[in-house]
C-alpha cells in the first residue's frame, strides 16, 4: 500500500504564492526563523519556482506567482489583501516581533495580550501576506 502523504507533512500544508521564491526563502529564514526542507525547484530557464520550508517541524511550501502558466499573484501584485492569513506560535512573541521587523517584516500590530489568552503580533511579509505570531 502506498503512503497517503509524504513523510514530514501534516494533512494540511500551507502553499503560499510569492513573487521571488529565492528572496522569500531568505526572508523567511532571517525574519521568521524558517529552515529549508529541500533544494528549491527550478524551471528549464533556471528560475526558482518552488521551495519547501519548515517552521517548528511544520511544512510550508512556496510557489512563484505565475509559474507553470497559472494566473496566481501575490497580494502585493494583485492589489488585494489576502483573505487568508497564517497563525503560528513562537516561544517569545516579543523577541520574534523585534527580529522579524529588523529583518524587513512590516509590523501591522505590535505584541499585545489578547482576550482569548494569547499574546500576539501581526506582520506583513515582502509579498503582502499577513502572518500572526503568538505565545500563550
Amino acid at each position: 500500500m502506498s503512503k497517503a502523504r509524504p513523510e514530514g507533512f501534516s494533512w494540511v500544508s500551507p502553499y503560499i504564492i510569492v513573487a521571488d521564491v529565492d528572496a522569500a526563502v531568505d526572508f523567511y529564514k532571517n525574519a521568521f526563523g524558517f529552515t529549508t526542507k529541500m533544494d528549491p525547484v527550478k524551471d528549464e530557464q533556471g528560475n526558482t519556482t518552488h521551495a519547501e520550508m519548515y517552521y517548528q517541524g511544520q511544512s510550508v511550501m512556496l510557489g512563484k506567482e505565475g509559474a507553470y502558466g497559472k494566473p496566481t499573484k501575490t497580494p502585493k501584485h494583485s492589489g488585494f489583501t489576502s483573505p487568508v492569513s497564517l497563525y503560528l506560535y513562537t516561544e517569545s512573541v516579543d523577541e520574534f516581533h523585534k527580529k522579524a521587523t529588523a529583518a524587513g517584516a512590516k509590523s501591522l500590530a505590535s505584541p499585545e495580550d489578547m482576550f482569548w489568552g494569547d499574546r500576539m503580533c501581526v506582520v506583513e511579509d515582502l509579498d503582502g501576506l499577513h502572518w500572526s505570531f503568538a505565545t500563550i
